[in-house]
């Protein structure tokens, strides 16, 4: 509670109307607070208590799905513009889309066979 005070008075407020400051005047139990904060913590995705506990719970399960399809549709398409383009034209592959409380991944190095690898791969399995 200490470290989230602003954000927790902020949601008690916004979400429940009621005031941090009723645990003082006695309107309102540290039972009945720690129900509250539960319930605000169960809120998948909303809330600035949440947004402070768990930055990756800024968006909700399903943006992060849609992230998850917007990064397979850059790959799909950079794949069909590989295979149907010259190596001189080539692209550098997509960066995945940024999600909040995951940090970048490390850049991985690229471990691509050139076209003419392939064509001597394929060469050597069709003399199988």
């Amino acid at each position: 509670m200490r470290d989230y005070s602003d954000e927790l008075e902020a949601d008690l407020l916004d979400v429940f109307g009621l005031d941090l400051l009723d645990l003082w005047t006695g309107r309102l139990s540290l039972r009945r607070l720690h129900v509250l904060i539960s319930s605000l913590l169960a809120r998948q995705g909303s809330g600035a208590l949440v947004a402070a506990v768990d930055e990756s719970a800024i968006w909700s399960h399903e943006a992060h799905i849609l992230a998850r399809i917007s990064d397979a549709l850059e790959a799909a398409n950079w794949l069909y513009i590989q295979a149907n383009s010259s190596e001189e034209n080539a692209l550098d592959p997509p960066e995945p889309m940024w999600r909040p409380g995951i940090p970048a991944p490390a850049a991985a190095p690229k471990a691509m066979a050139s076209g003419a690898e392939l064509a001597a791969w394929f060469g050597e399995m069709n003399s199988l």
